[in-house]
């Protein structure tokens, strides 16, 4: 590729601007029922399989607990969450979706599907590039393994 080494041929500048644009998205949408962009793929994590624990969380959001803990204790102190030590092994804190969470789910679910709608972005384009950027992804994490 010619010019590869120029700003606009770069793959990981343009998913940095992409990622960026959805986060502003996103930070739109999410503004009016008090949650971030983060606390939102929280919540989606917990919707899917409620009771995870801070560490279950963090692997699949791909979040530290240096990030996730004070994102957890603001969700909890604004009633999207609740935390939970494990009896049978006091380490482990497992994390809820409040009846809040649950009451705004449709709500907020709407008002993202509304938001991505508008960007003009067909069903079938969707997951396609969900589809490349998984094997993307997938590449990344695999490389120098062969």
């Amino acid at each position: 590729m010619e010019d590869f080494l120029t700003l606009d041929n770069q793959l990981c500048f343009s998913i940095y601007e992409t990622n960026s644009q959805f986060t502003k998205l996103y930070s739109k949408v999410l503004h009016p029922f008090g949650i971030t962009y983060p606390q939102y793929l929280v919540l989606l994590a917990l919707w899917e399989k409620d009771g995870l624990t801070v560490k279950e969380l963090g692997d699949r959001l791909n979040l530290g607990t240096g990030t996730l803990t004070p994102m957890i204790k603001r969700m909890e102190v604004s009633g999207w969450v609740k935390k939970e030590r494990v009896a049978s092994d006091e380490r482990k804190v497992c994390v809820f979706a409040q009846p809040k969470a649950l009451d705004e789910k449709n709500a907020i679910n709407n008002a993202v599907a509304r938001e991505v709608i508008s960007c003009n972005i067909e069903l079938a384009e969707y997951e396609q590039l969900l589809k490349q950027l998984r094997v993307l992804q997938g590449k990344l994490l695999n490389r120098g393994r062969l």
